[in-house]
C-alpha cells in the first residue's frame, strides 16, 4: 500500500462556500500515483468546514450559506464566547455541524465524485486567514 500526505495553505475567502477540487488536486500530484485508494481532506481549524456538495449551479453555494445563516444567527443573545467578534461562535457550531474532514474515493489516479459533485471550503468567518488543510491519500 502506498501512503502520502501533505499540507497546504489556501488563501484567504470571504464568507461562504468555495469550491477546492482543483486546488487540491493541483497541490498534490501524488493522487496519480493511486490506482485504487481513498483521499482524506481535513481542514486544521475549528471555525471552517468542509463538505461534499454540488459543483455546478452557485446558487447551491448561496443558499447553503443563507441557510447555515439563518438556522446559526450572530449575536444570539444566550452566546458566552464571543471575544473574537459576532461571527466568532456561529463559525463554530457550523463548522461543527459539518465536520472537519471528508473522504473522497481514488480510483485510477484521479478522484472519483459524482458529476455533480464537488469538495466545498465552508467559510464561516467573516476576515478569516489562510485555511491550512491536511491530504493523505492512501491505495495501491
Amino acid at each position: 500500500m502506498k501512503c502520502y500526505q501533505s499540507e497546504i495553505r489556501l488563501k484567504p475567502y470571504n464568507r461562504g462556500f468555495h469550491l477546492i477540487n482543483d486546488i487540491i488536486i493541483d497541490s498534490f500530484p501524488e493522487i496519480e500515483k493511486i490506482r485504487s485508494g481513498m483521499l482524506q481532506v481535513f481542514i486544521k481549524h475549528t471555525s471552517a468546514a468542509l463538505t461534499i456538495n454540488e459543483n455546478a449551479d452557485p446558487t447551491v453555494r448561496v443558499d447553503f450559506e443563507s441557510h447555515f445563516n439563518k438556522m446559526v444567527p450572530e449575536d444570539a443573545p444566550y452566546f458566552i464566547h464571543t471575544y473574537e467578534g459576532p461571527d466568532d461562535m456561529p463559525a463554530h457550531i457550523k463548522a461543527s455541524l459539518l465536520g472537519s474532514s471528508v473522504q473522497v474515493p481514488i480510483t485510477n489516479g484521479k478522484l472519483n465524485l459524482g458529476i455533480w459533485q464537488g469538495i466545498y471550503l465552508c467559510e464561516h468567518r467573516n476576515h478569516a486567514t489562510g485555511r491550512k488543510l491536511v491530504l493523505t491519500a492512501f491505495g495501491s
